[in-house]
C-alpha cells in the first residue's frame, strides 16, 4: 500500500505510524518544499499544495518542515495538512532571534552532508560547528570537499583532507569535483539509501553538487566571488528530491549563520578526544587552563592536541551552556508572565467577589 511513496523513503515504520490517519481516510505524504504557510506535499495520487493552516502551532520547532511526513485531505481546495508524523531525526540551529528559538532545517535525515569548497581557505572551527548540529540531530556526518580540481597538488590535497580528518573523527570525508565527475561515484553510493540533507555556505557548490546527484540540472548555479569565494543564494528553498540512483536529497540555501541549539552531546562528539582525555584530569570540573594534573593541557604541550582544537572546543562550549542559559531564562520569563497573568485575574475576581468591579 502507498508503494509510490517508497522512493521518497516511506517504510514499513512509517505505514505503521500512519495507521490511524489512514483510518480517518486522509493520505499520506512527504513535505518536498514550504513556502509561505503552504507545502508541496508528495502523495500516492501525486503533488499537491495543501495549506498548513491547522498545523501552525506556537513552538516553532514544531511547524511544518521540508522531510516531514504527514497526513493531508485526500481532496478539497484547498487540501489541508492535518498532522505530521513524530519526527525520527531533525537538524536545527539557532535563530539570530533574541528569542533564542530553534529553526528545524530538515526532518527525518539519515545523512547531514557538509558541503566545503577548496577555492578558498579552509575554516575548520565552521566545520565542527555543522558537525556538532549534524551529530545532535541524529545523522550521520559526512564532509564533502568539493571543487577538488582546483587543488591539483595531491600532496596539497592530502594534506587538507587530513586537516578536516583531524577535526571530524568518525566522520567519512570525501573530495569531489562535480565538475569533472570525480569523486561522485563514492558520494552517490553513500547517498543511495535514506535521505540526505546537503548543507553549507553559499558558494560551496551545494547546487552544482545537488544537480551531478540527480543527474539533471534542477538547481540553478552562480558562479562564487572571486574576492572571497562566497556565492549567492542560488537555493532559496528547502527542496526535497528522489535520487535516480536511489535515496532521498534535500537541498538548502547557503548558511551563513549556523548557532548551536541545545548541542551538547553533538559537540561532545566532535570533540571526542577532548573528552576522553578530560576523565583523567584531576578535577572533574577542570577547564582545562591552569589547573593542576590537566590530561587535556598536557596533551597540547606534548603536541598531541592542537591549541586551535582545545580553543574551539571552548568556543562552541561556552556558546551552547550560553544558548541553554538563554532559552531557560526564556522559560522563566514565559512563566512569570502567566504567573502574572493569574495573579491579575485572580485579583480583580476577588474585587468582583467584594463588589468593586461591576
Amino acid at each position: 500500500m502507498f508503494s509510490a511513496l517508497a522512493p521518497y523513503g516511506w517504510d514499513e515504520d512509517w505505514a505503521d505510524a500512519f495507521t490511524s490517519y489512514a483510518a480517518d481516510g486522509l493520505l499520506p505524504g512527504r513535505v518536498v518544499r514550504v513556502d509561505r504557510g503552504r507545502c508541496d506535499v508528495v502523495t500516492p495520487a501525486g503533488t499537491v499544495r495543501a495549506d498548513t493552516e491547522f498545523v501552525v502551532p506556537r513552538d516553532p520547532m514544531k511547524v511544518v518542515c521540508t522531510g516531514d511526513w504527514v497526513a493531508v485531505d485526500p481532496d478539497g481546495d484547498p487540501q489541508y495538512v492535518r498532522a505530521y508524523l513524530p519526527r525520527r531525526t531533525a537538524f536545527v540551529r539557532s535563530t539570530s532571534s533574541k528569542r533564542s528559538d530553534g529553526q528545524i532545517l530538515a526532518a527525518n535525515v539519515d545523512h547531514a552532508v557538509v558541503a566545503v569548497s577548496l577555492a578558498v581557505d579552509l575554516d575548520l572551527g565552521r566545520i565542527e560547528r555543522f558537525l556538532a548540529l549534524a551529530w545532535e540531530s541524529g545523522a550521520q556526518p559526512v564532509v564533502v570537499l568539493t571543487k577538488a580540481d582546483l587543488v591539483p597538488d595531491p600532496v596539497t590535497l592530502a594534506h587538507l583532507v587530513q586537516d578536516v580528518e583531524t577535526s571530524a573523527p568518525g566522520v567519512p570525508v570525501l573530495t569531489v569535483s562535480a565538475l569533472h565527475g570525480e569523486g561522485l561515484d563514492v558520494l552517490v553510493a553513500l547517498v543511495g539509501s535514506g535521505t540526505s540533507v546537503l548543507l553549507g555556505q553559499s558558494g560551496a557548490g551545494k547546487s552544482t553538487l545537488a544537480n551531478a546527484l540527480a543527474g539533471a540540472e534542477i538547481m540553478d548555479v552562480q558562479a562564487a566571488r572571486d574576492v572571497d569565494g562566497k556565492g549567492r543564494h542560488t537555493t532559496t528553498t528547502r527542496n526535497l528530491l528522489a535520487l535516480p540512483s536511489g535515496g532521498v536529497l534535500i537541498d538548502t540555501p547557503g548558511l551563513r549563520g549556523v548557532g548551536l541549539y541545545d548541542a551538547e552531546s553533538g559537540v561532545g562528539q566532535v570533540f571526542s578526544e577532548i573528552e576522553e582525555l578530560a576523565e583523567r584530569c584531576r578535577f572533574h570540573d577542570c577547564a582545562h587552563e591552569s589547573e593542576p594534573d590537566c590530561a587535556v593541557r598536557s596533551a597540547v604541550e606534548s603536541g598531541e592536541l592542537a591549541e586551535r582544537r582545545l580553543e574551539s572546543y571552548r568556543k562552541l562550549v561556552r556558546e551552547n551552556q550560553w544558548i541553554v542559559a538563554k532559552t531557560d531564562a526564556r522559560v522563566r520569563a514565559e512563566l512569570r508572565r502567566d504567573w502574572k497573568r493569574k495573579g491579575a485575574a485572580g485579583r480583580a475576581a476577588m474585587e468582583f467577589k467584594r463588589g468593586r468591579l461591576p
